[in-house]
């Protein structure tokens, strides 16, 4: 008879608003554990000589196809995103008939929004494009759902084209308004707070997508204006043309510079790469959400394949050597240039849309094995933005 282990799988954690990495082992003090219990047998079915060989042959392909399948999906995510449209289509004019079928993981409401907005972001909770735009979200305080999406096999996301995170999807008159790009998403909805008396599908017209191709000749597809915030009409002065075009280079050298530090010092050594999914599990429940074959497979395959992939972005991006110099050197720029402005905000005295890109995210990439506490006194914490909410 086979013997059987009980064990704890499911995990309700509370709502952290945005977190890129965590690197301890210590659980965190408000997870709570439920009481599921999945059982394992520890018999070994019986196998003859003539099928071992062949059962060995099987297991090593389908343990490379994981690491390769998971790897190539993790590193399509962790690259700047491009929008993809439907053919011949110039503008982000995809509208879903109905919301897809999946059960949101959780739902935010806020008490002072006023917007109309019904909102569904579909994510990863460790994504630091996805963090921006949680980060955005709850600043603003807009209500909306969260559906978690599995970063190997992404069933929640089949619907779409665009096969990357975050994805927004908004509820218009004829059905969901889906919006693509971390940086869109934030124009778009920063342009419709400017004025709400215009539709959110006539904002999307002002982000426009061209198609070119690249020095390879691969299709790639730009989106125009996409860290331009909009004012339909309305006269802005001098000093606050000058002071957006500033929080438009920031925004631009977060997703083009910035982000391109974290993933190689999150997922530095495999050690470090499996700390870090095993918090990535508790915070996007994902042993609660998923299978408990998925969750195993995200955490322990996972945690190889962005340890790989870590190194190989580490080349492409030319950083140094020792990686936490290069994430260093990064937080330096921004601190100098507080210092320079002689404000707590890049945005001065209360934070713009670059204090919420980069601020957050050098902010929460520190933990036990990244260590950026001599940055810490010049960079807003997520409770001193939050506090300097209107």
């Amino acid at each position: 008879m086979a013997t059987k282990c009980a064990i704890n799988v499911s995990l309700r954690g509370h709502r952290i608003p945005f977190i890129f990495g965590r690197f301890d082992n210590q659980p965190h003090k408000n997870v709570t554990y439920s009481n599921r219990i999945v059982f394992f047998s520890t018999k070994r079915p019986s196998m003859g000589s003539g099928n071992k060989k062949t059962w060995k042959i099987a297991l090593a392909g389908l343990g490379v196809g994981a690491i390769a399948g998971t790897g190539f999906a993790f590193y399509s995510n962790n690259v700047h995103p491009k929008v993809i449209l439907n053919d011949g289509s110039q503008s982000q004019r995809l509208v879903l008939d109905k919301l897809p079928n999946f059960a949101p993981a959780r739902r935010y409401n806020s008490p002072v929004d006023h917007t109309g907005l019904d909102l569904v972001l579909y994510q990863y909770p460790t994504c630091p494009f996805c963090c921006k735009v949680r980060a955005f979200l709850d600043y603003y305080g807009f209500s909306y759902s969260v559906v978690e999406v599995n970063p190997v096999l992404r069933q929640q996301i089949k619907w779409s084209e665009y096969k990357k995170v975050p994805i927004l999807l908004a509820k218009v008159e004829n059905g969901y308004q889906q919006l693509n790009d971390s940086s869109v998403i934030i124009s778009a909805l920063t342009s419709y707070l400017n004025d709400q008396n215009q539709k959110l599908l006539d904002v999307l017209n002002y982000y426009p997508a061209v198609s070119y191709s690249d020095d390879d000749g691969k299709p790639k597809m730009e989106v125009l204006n996409r860290y331009f915030v909009m004012f339909q009409g309305a006269a802005i002065s001098e000093k606050t043309s000058e002071a957006l075009a500033e929080e438009r280079k920031w925004r631009k050298w977060a997703d083009e510079v910035l982000v391109h530090t974290l993933s190689p010092n999150v997922y530095r050594t495999f050690g470090e790469s499996l700390q870090s999914f095993r918090w990535f599990s508790e915070l996007g429940e994902w042993e609660r959400l998923f299978p408990v074959w998925e969750s195993y497979l995200i955490v322990y395959v996972g945690a190889l394949a962005m340890w790989m992939i870590g190194k190989r972005l580490k080349k492409r991006h030319n950083l140094k050597d020792d990686v936490r110099q290069s994430l260093y050197d990064e937080c330096n720029i921004w601190v100098r240039q507080l210092k320079k402005k002689g404000t707590r905000f890049m945005g001065g005295d209360s934070p713009n849309l670059a204090d919420l890109a980069d601020s957050i995210l050098m902010r929460e990439v520190s933990g036990k094995h990244i260590n950026v506490n001599k940055f810490i006194d010049n960079i807003p914490t997520p409770a001193a933005v939050f506090a300097a909410i209107p």
